[in-house]
This record gives C-alpha cells, sequence and structure tokens, in this order.
C-alpha cells in the first residue's frame, strides 16, 4: 500500500513545488510588466542585479569562510580521542552528529547562504553609491579629504570591517566547537590542552580579527567627524588633541596584538597573546577612555566655550552648507505697533493677494459644492497652485476629483474594478475671493469641466484615492463598460467611455491573466468575458508610490500636488537626495523635522519616515500623468553631487533640466517638507557666531498652530501665498514660516519666507529678524487676544449658536506696512445638518495691538488702520460709486475712532499710558480719515 501511495505524494510534492515557484517568481515577473509598462525596466534589472550580486558575493564568501575552517578543523582532528568525564558527554554529541555529519554540514553551508546573503543585500545602495562615487569639490577641514569619502566610501568600508569581524568571529566559534567536540581541545587535562592544528587554526583566525580591529580603530578616526555630540556635530577640542591620536596609538597596538597571535603558530604558549590582548584592552580604558576623559574634564570644561569654538564653527558652517542655507538672507526688521491711516498704501499687492481660502478647511465645502455624486471624493487637505487668469497671476486652491468606490451604492466585483475606473475632473478656486454667500470662486469645476483653464484630459486613472487595480481599455464598439460621468442629457443618465491611454499593463492574454488572478485572489479575472484580448490592467497607481518605485533612491515629499499643464492634468511630487554622511553638518530626523500640526492631523499628507540624515537636496522634479500614468523624472539642482551619482547608478532615467516646459516651469513650487527641515535648522543655525551658537539664548522655534491646543499642540505648518517681501521688487509666490524664541514665550522673533517661483531667486529664503527689545506679538498670543477681545469674543459666541459652529482658518503672517500684519479667516458651519460645509464669513486682523474683525477683509484692515487702510479704497469707476465708498469710509472711521476712545479709557483705567497713547494716535488716524471721506461724499 505504501509503494502505492509513493508515487502520489512525489507527485503531489512536485505539483507544490511547482506552484510555490510559480507564485514566488509571479511577483518579480509582475514587477517586470509595471516597470515596462512605465519606461524603466533598467531601474528594475539594476536593482535586482544588484541584489543578486550582493547576495552571492557575501552569501558564498562568508559560507566558504566559516565552512573551510570547519573542514580544516574536522580534518585535522585528533585520530585518538582520549576519553574522560568531560570527552563521554561530548562524545554522545558526536555519536548522534555522525550519521547525518554531511548532510548537517551541507544544510550549515546552505543557511550561511541564505542569511549572509540576505544581509548583504540590504547594502546595495552603499555598493553602488561606493562604485559610482562623485566628488562634492569640498574637503574636510580635519583631515583634508574630499567630502564624498565621508558620503559614499566610509559607509560601505564599515560595512566591510563590520562583515569581516562577524564573519572571522563566527569562523572561529565554528572551529572551537568541532576541536573541542573532536578532542583538538581539550579543558581538563594540564598540558598540552590544545593540537597543533587547533592552537595554528585558532591563533591565526584570532590574528586576523586583531588585525581587523586595527583597520576599524583607523576607520574610526573618521568616524570622528559624524559624531553626534552634546554640544556639536563632528571632531571636539578633546576629540582632535586626545581621541584621534588614541585611535591611532589603538590601531597599532592591535597591529603589533595580531602579530603576536600569528607568532603563537611557531610558538607552544599562549602566554603572548594573551599578554597583547590584554595591553589592547588596557590601552583602550586608558588612551580612549580615561585620558579623553581627563582632557575635557581639566582643560575643556574651564574654558568650554574658547576651546570648542573653532569646533563650533566648523559645525556651524558645514550644517548651513548641507541644508542649503549658506545664502539666507538675514534682514533687521524695526516692526512698528502703530498704526495710522494709508499706512498699507505701499503694500496693495500683497493685500489683494491675501489668502482667505484655508485648504485644510475647504475640503468639506469642495465635497459638497463639487463632488456632485457619492462616488467621488476629494482629499481632506487641498493644495494650493497658481494660475495666470487674464494676465495676472492668482493664487488658487485646487484638487482632483477621484473616484470613491466605497460610496458606491452597488458594490460588486465588476463594478469595483471594471466599470468605476477613474476619478474625473480638475477643481480650482481663487485663494482670495468669495461670492455672497461666503462660497469660494470657482475658476474651473463641474462636470465636464468649465472652459476656466482651457481645454484638457479631465480623468483620472491615477491618483491618491483610487481602487487598487482596474482592468480598462479593450476594443472600441458602441456600448463601452467603464463608468465616465453623469450626464442628464443621455438616455441612461451618464456617459461610458473606453480607455485609449499608453498606460497599463496588457491582461488578455491566459498566462497574465493567471499571474494577476493569483495575484490578485480572483478568479474572476480569468473567466469573466468583459476582460478581452485588448484590456489591460492599471495597479500601483498612487504617484507617489509609483515616483517611489523608479526611483527608489529618492525620499520624497508627502504631499503631491495636481496642476493643469499643456492639456494635461498632472501630478508633481518633488524627490529629495539626502546622505547621513556630510561631515561637522548636524543630523535631523526627518520625521521630527518635518512634524507639524499639518502632517499630523491630515490623512492626504504622508509623514516622512523616521530616518537621520545631515545632508539634502530638493534634486529632481517628477511628473505622473492622470491619464496614462507616465513617470518623468527631472534634474532640478544641476550641482548635486549625490544626484550626480545616482544618474551613473541609473543611467537615463532623469531628464535634463531643459527638458522641462515653460507651462510646467510656471507650476513648480518650493516643497514643504523640504522647508520644513530647513527652518528646523535654521531656528539654531542662524547664529552664524561661535561665541553666540555656545550661549543659546538666541535661538528660535516654530510656534504652535493656534488651532490645536493642549500640551501636545502641533508646530505651525508652513503656508504658501503671494507676497512681497520688503525690500523686494514685485510680490512673489513664496513659502512663509513664522518663528518664536525658544524657552516657552509667544512673541514674534523672526519671519521667514522662500521664493517659490522658478526662477534666478527659486529657493531664496529671506530672514526678517525682529529687534530682541521689541515685543511683537506672535501667532499663539494673537489668537488668544481675538478671542479675549469683548466685541470678537461676543460675535464669535452668537455665531456659535442656533445650530452653528465656527471654523477658524488658517492664520497667516504678513510683514507689511512696516510692521506686522495677521489675517485669519472665520468660517460658520451648520451642526445641525450632516450636509453643512464652512462658509466665509468674518475675517479677523491684527496689527500691534489692534484688532479688526468685520464681513471682509477690506473693512477689518480699515477698523484697525484709522477707517482706511490705504490699499484702494474708494478707487471706484462711477460717481455713485464714490459716494457709496466714501459713505463706508466714514462709517468705517467712525467705528475705529469709538473703538480707539473706548481702548484709550481701558488704558487710563489699567495705568497702562504707553497703550493710552497708542490709541490717541489711532483716534487722530481714524477722525482723519472721517474728515477725508466727508469730503468725497
Amino acid at each position: 500500500m505504501n509503494r502505492n501511495r509513493l508515487p502520489f505524494v512525489i507527485t503531489g510534492a512536485i505539483l507544490f513545488l511547482i506552484a510555490a515557484a510559480f507564485i514566488y517568481f509571479s511577483g518579480y515577473y509582475i514587477d517586470w510588466l509595471w516597470f515596462k509598462s512605465v519606461g524603466f525596466t533598467s531601474v528594475w534589472s539594476t536593482v535586482l542585479f544588484t541584489k543578486i550580486q550582493l547576495f552571492l558575493i557575501v552569501g558564498l564568501l562568508t559560507s566558504a569562510i566559516i565552512a573551510s575552517n570547519v573542514y580544516i578543523a574536522f580534518k585535522r582532528r585528533p585520530l585518538y580521542v582520549p576519553t574522560s568525564v568531560e570527552i563521554s558527554g561530548v562524545e554522545r554529541l558526536r555519536a548522534q552528529i555522525e550519521p547525518i555529519r554531511r548532510w548537517v554540514f551541507i544544510g550549515i553551508t546552505a543557511a550561511l547562504i541564505y542569511f549572509a546573503g540576505s544581509s548583504g543585500m540590504v547594502f546595495w545602495k552603499e555598493w553602488v553609491l561606493f562604485n559610482n562615487a562623485t566628488d562634492f569639490g569640498v574637503k574636510d577641514p580635519q583631515f583634508g579629504i574630499d567630502i564624498s569619502f565621508f558620503a559614499f566610501k566610509l559607509p560601505m568600508y564599515q560595512a566591510l570591517i563590520g562583515w569581516g569581524i562577524s564573519t572571522l568571529i563566527l569562523a572561529t566559534l565554528a572551529s572551537v566547537f568541532v576541536h573541542y567536540m573532536y578532542g583538538g581541545i581539550r579543558t581538563q587535562v594540564q598540558t598540552e590542552r590544545t593540537t597543533v592544528a587547533a592552537r595554528v587554526q585558532i591563533s591565526i583566525l584570532l590574528g586576523l580579527i586583531v588585525l581587523l580591529k586595527a583597520v576599524a580603530y583607523w576607520f574610526d578616526r573618521f568616524a570622528l567627524a559624524l559624531k553626534e555630540g552634546r554640544l556639536l556635530t563632528g571632531l571636539t577640542y578633546t576629540d582632535v588633541n586626545a581621541l584621534l591620536p588614541a585611535k591611532a596609538i589603538l590601531s597599532a597596538i592591535a597591529v603589533v596584538c595580531s602579530l603576536l597571535f600569528f607568532a603563537n603558530i611557531v610558538r607552544r604558549s599562549w602566554l603572548l597573546p594573551a599578554a597583547g590582548t590584554a595591553l589592547m584592552v588596557i590601552s583602550s580604558v586608558l588612551i580612549a577612555g580615561i585620558y579623553p576623559g581627563a582632557i575635557q574634564q581639566f582643560q575643556v570644561k574651564p574654558s568650554e566655550s574658547s576651546k570648542e569654538a573653532p569646533y563650533i564653527q566648523r559645525n556651524i558652517d558645514a550644517t548651513r552648507a548641507a541644508y542649503g542655507l549658506e545664502n539666507v538672507t538675514m534682514q533687521d526688521y524695526n516692526a512698528t505697533i502703530s498704526t495710522s491711516a494709508g499706512q498699507l498704501a505701499k503694500d496693495a499687492a500683497t493685500i489683494a493677494n491675501i489668502r482667505l481660502m484655508d485648504p485644510n478647511v475647504l475640503s468639506a465645502t469642495f465635497r459638497q459644492l463639487q463632488q456632485i455624486k457619492p462616488y467621488y471624493s476629494f482629499p481632506e487637505s487641498l493644495d494650493i497652485d497658481r494660475y495666470t487668469v487674464n494676465g495676472v497671476s492668482r493664487d488658487a486652491v485646487v484638487a482632483v476629483r477621484e473616484l470613491n468606490i466605497e460610496g458606491n451604492p452597488s458594490r460588486n466585483w465588476i463594478n469595483d474594478h471594471l466599470v468605476y475606473t477613474h476619478g474625473f475632473g480638475f477643481v480650482a478656486a481663487y485663494g482670495n475671493t468669495v461670492d455672497a454667500d461666503g462660497k469660494p470662486n470657482f475658476l474651473v469645476g463641474d462636470l465636464p469641466p468649465t472652459k476656466g483653464l482651457g481645454e484638457f484630459q479631465p480623468r483620472i486613472y491615477f491618483g491618491e484615492n483610487v481602487p487598487d487595480y482596474s482592468i480598462i481599455g479593450g476594443k472600441k464598439n458602441n456600448s463601452p463598460v467603464e463608468f465616465d460621468y453623469p450626464d442628464d442629457a443621455s438616455a441612461n443618465g451618464q456617459k461610458n467611455y473606453t480607455y485609449t491611454g499608453t498606460g497599463g499593463v496588457p491582461v488578455g492574454g491566459l498566462f497574465n491573466k493567471l499571474l494577476f488572478a493569483v495575484r490578485y485572489g480572483e478568479q474572476r479575472i480569468v473567466l469573466s468575458n468583459l476582460i478581452n484580448a485588448d484590456s489591460k490592467i492599471l495597479y500601483n497607481r498612487n504617484p507617489r508610490e509609483r515616483v517611489a518605485k523608479v526611483a527608489p533612491w529618492l525620499t520624497l515629499d508627502g504631499d503631491p500636488y495636481p496642476t493643469v499643464v499643456d492639456g494635461k492634468i498632472l501630478w508633481i511630487i518633488d524627490g529629495y537626495t539626502t546622505s547621513a554622511g556630510y561631515p561637522y553638518s548636524r543630523s535631523t530626523s526627518l520625521a521630527a523635522a518635518t512634524e507639524d500640526a499639518l502632517t499630523a492631523n491630515s490623512t492626504s499628507v504622508t509623514a516622512q519616515a523616521n530616518r537621520s540624515v545631515n545632508y539634502i537636496r530638493n534634486s529632481v522634479k517628477a511628473t505622473v500623468d492622470a491619464y496614462d500614468g507616465t513617470v518623468t523624472l527631472y534634474q532640478w539642482d544641476e550641482k548635486d553631487p549625490v544626484l550626480k551619482t545616482w544618474m551613473k547608478v541609473f543611467p537615463g532615467t532623469v531628464k535634463a533640466k531643459s527638458a522641462i516646459s515653460k507651462g510646467l516651469l510656471d507650476h513648480v513650487r518650493y516643497p514643504e517638507d523640504m522647508f520644513r527641515v530647513q527652518r528646523d535648522i535654521l531656528s539654531s543655525y542662524h547664529v552664524k557666531s561661535a561665541a553666540a551658537f555656545y550661549g543659546g539664548q538666541d535661538f528660535w522655534r516654530v510656534p504652535r498652530d493656534p488651532s490645536t491646543f493642549g500640551a501636545n499642540a502641533g508646530a505651525q505648518p508652513p503656508y504658501y501665498m503671494t507676497l512681497q517681501m520688503p525690500g523686494a521688487e514685485k510680490p512673489t509666490f513664496s513659502l512663509t514660516t513664522p518663528f518664536v524664541p525658544r524657552g516657552g514665550r509667544e512673541n514674534l522673533s523672526a519671519f521667514a519666507a522662500v521664493d517659490a517661483t522658478a526662477g534666478p531667486n527659486y529657493g531664496k529664503i529671506t530672514v526678517l529678524q525682529l529687534p530682541r527689545s521689541t515685543n511683537i506679538a506672535g501667532p499663539s498670543q494673537v489668537a488668544s487676544n481675538f478671542e479675549a477681545k469683548p466685541d470678537v469674543a461676543n460675535a464669535l459666541s452668537l455665531l456659535r449658536q442656533g445650530g452653528s459652529d465656527v471654523v477658524l482658518g488658517n492664520l497667516l503672517t504678513l510683514p507689511v506696512g512696516n510692521g506686522l500684519l495677521y489675517v485669519q479667516p472665520v468660517y460658520v458651519k451648520a451642526t445641525s445638518n450632516a450636509a453643512a460645509y464652512p462658509l466665509l464669513q468674518k475675517v479677523l486682523v491684527s496689527f500691534g495691538d489692534v484688532i479688526g474683525f468685520d464681513n471682509s477683509l477690506k473693512g477689518a484692515l480699515d477698523q484697525v488702520f484709522g477707517g482706511n487702510s490705504g490699499t484702494g479704497a474708494g478707487v471706484t469707476p462711477s460717481t455713485s460709486s464714490n459716494t457709496l465708498s466714501a459713505s463706508s469710509d466714514l462709517a468705517s472711521a467712525l467705528r475705529s475712532a469709538k473703538q480707539a476712545i473706548a481702548d484709550g479709557q481701558a488704558a487710563l483705567a489699567k495705568g497702562d499710558f504707553a497703550a493710552y497713547g497708542r490709541a490717541q494716535d489711532r483716534l487722530k488716524s481714524a477722525i482723519a480719515a472721517a474728515i477725508a471721506a466727508q469730503s468725497r461724499k
């Protein structure tokens, strides 16, 4: 009976192995099909073959070293093994292993190849960087070596040294075990405890370990340039004058010690090797431990600021260079807190572009006004871009109308993967205007899309919220399968469509159908008659995921954004090249540096991985076509040596910067995560003097976001806006952030903006530094002042009653009027209606100690600036309009005068004569504005 079963068992085992191999290798083939569909098969093959190469080299070499030592130990075993109580236990173990000795040896060898090879594959990036290193053109100040050595070479050298030492240790342990088991090592006897063969083999192995330790000591000298310390990164006074020579001395001692082990080959005593090892250990404690500690305690600490000054300066210079901050412009900004009529006249362009539409609030508004059907959706956080309308650049809140399978009332496999395959449309709203009800004014929207941005392909097959896979395309006929968009004019209330793009992997053949049926565990991929010879399957459809696969060497920004370029909807993703090997540069965690209230609370923004870097560049601009999925990488930073190195590794995958079209250049912006990292570093490294840096009194931090509360409130995110910085020739699209002092206070210390528009000034960071003696309120203080002002508090309380809730938008900081202006939109949302959405109803502004609160930005500004902010009041085309405007200005001026009188009386009651004086100045400005308005009537 057993004989009859044997063929079935063998057949079953063979079929099982074939199925397992098919499933395992099908993943590689499916990956190759995807890379072929996007034209990046060279990336797939380079990564795969590099990993295979490392697997074979490391696996075979590790296994060969350990296995050969085990074999030598076995072949050189004593012919006659003496018996003893100790040996009897070993004898029993040997008796158990002996019958299967060969299989045990083969199994251990195979396991070593697998585990060592798998460990080696992890270092594929270090390996290719090592082989394709590009010089930085900058030398380390201590060793005089190009920085490329630390960034590209040193990590591989350290990995090789670590691998060598660990492999030799394993080989030594394995050899000792075999010698002991077969009598080559006998611990119970008084003399000749090791055979000659055991002594020679173990002496050689230990000598090689100690020799590699000498090499490790030597390379440790270079690693000191990357060491993170309490005060700075890199070598300190103690490192240079004590630890650096100590490492060199220990390296020489280790070489001598290794020679003593090699000498033991011809000697019969372990005395000298033991003495050498003891010397190395004692020297390590004394020379590398106690001596540097004494230098630090008795020479450095009494005068640390002067001793460490040169090394702090190295740290400052290297950090600013590594994070692209060496050309930051620092300007002293003597911000005023007084207000007067017409004060904002010179800042009219900035005021006109103040963004009242908050992209992190408007998602619900977009859903209610532009979602149209439940199977569409918008992301939780929208994006900011700019478009030229009638010759004028306008900031816009943008999003694409993506497919939401969860909202489809009729869910089944055919609908989920063959019918509902794509989103439809691009929606953009002006950033600075609303209609009479407080709803956004849409530049483009609806289904099919309006023509505000001209003709473009509106279908979204590749986006941030698409099904994991869709099967599309096929033969064109009179009855397309794919749902396109709802259309009341059609007989069935909808338009259908057949995909005609180049994206996707063919799935018409039986073999490919089987592959994907196995991949997704879905037999209907093989059986459905809706899938024909011309069908394709779309997968890996998220834009960020697609770029990550074709450029695994890039760190990607967490917020891709859509834009309409040259008749297409393109996703733009910023790519960063990073390194942890820039000498003296401070290391930072990408996760910690980029975390703020937005990244922590929004599902639309991907948080960065918890990885430490000390060098970063925005080197690549990547695009993904929302219709056909085409991925394009453009070189952005043409000087970055890290990018040049990766371009050697993957030639032909990154296009030249000159290949970027003008239409795409118009929508390139400075990336948020890059700016988050830079502002985190700049909060300390705006200090250029070593003495001031050591004191640390002038360090900043990013203020807490006023929209979050409690001890765990997140940092305020950076904001895109169009503004004209003091001293600049014209307004530019910028990314901005305020700073407050580090140490608990919330008053403003500085304001930073980076030019986010492609051009000669792209990436230029300008910092306005406020005088330390000036007490300008920071964002958190301004938010508190808003709520504390009786008129505002009462109005907000009324808005919050009657089934409504108040949603406070982003609190923007603007350097205008020779001071700092804060603007915050106030939205109202009904709470009793599930379909309610935020509408802009009020605007809060603050300048100095004065707060304005009105239905419009102009009204709020006029309240602050004496009834006329100077931003174009009364400039209207007709006499009747002039009269109406003058009446409005007069009423606003009288309200400002009334408020100034009330504030002055309150200041007198508190004995605050400075505040009383400022209130009187505002009263004078309000009276002047009222007289001017009256004269125009």
